[in-house]
């Protein structure tokens, strides 16, 4: 159980709650020692926005542990923009991590999730509605016993979306 964040510094409270690729596979096989279920939501959550917040609560739903995997700056710039993202790594993980539901925040660099899926292996992977059942994540979640649950989207909120209404603000 973690403490409470009243309890520690705001950057401890973070790393409390941070896992590094070396850390991942201990800490998977203590939780689901102690019998827990594991769900995974993975992305960029650059512009943190509310949909992103009703994705998240609802992945906290599916599992005892919700573990976030964030795209690192460079996985980004490799398949979004060369301009993206637009909040660095180090701040997206603050984010996160300050939410009450994350448990655990981690991060990969390859441009898609499927190499820390494979090491976590989740009961629950968590998608939204854009990528559908048959996601790029479905395989190595189904393979391994877990299952992929959808969450709709939070009509006109997306990154994209908000960024376009800034250009238009600031024209």
């Amino acid at each position: 159980m973690l403490l409470s964040p009243k309890n520690k510094t705001f950057g401890e409270y973070v790393q409390s709650k941070l896992l590094s690729r070396d850390d991942l596979e201990g800490s998977i096989r203590f939780i689901r020692s102690n019998g827990g279920t594991i769900a995974t939501l993975n992305g960029s959550f650059d512009l943190l926005h509310a949909g992103h917040l009703e994705m998240i609560y609802q992945a906290s739903l599916q599992a005892d542990i919700l573990i976030m995997a964030l795209n690192s700056d460079a996985s980004i710039k490799k398949y979004k923009s060369p301009l993206r993202p637009i909040i660095p790594l180090e701040y997206r993980i603050q984010m996160v991590a300050a939410l009450e539901m994350v448990d655990f925040v981690t991060w990969f660099d390859e441009t898609d999730p499927k190499v820390i899926l494979e090491i976590i292996r989740p009961d629950v992977h968590v998608n939204g509605a854009e990528y559908g059942q048959d996601c790029i994540e479905a395989e190595v979640v189904r393979s391994n016993g877990g299952r992929v649950h959808i969450v709709s989207l939070v009509p006109g909120l997306s990154t994209t979306n908000i960024i376009g209404k800034i250009k238009e603000t600031c024209g």
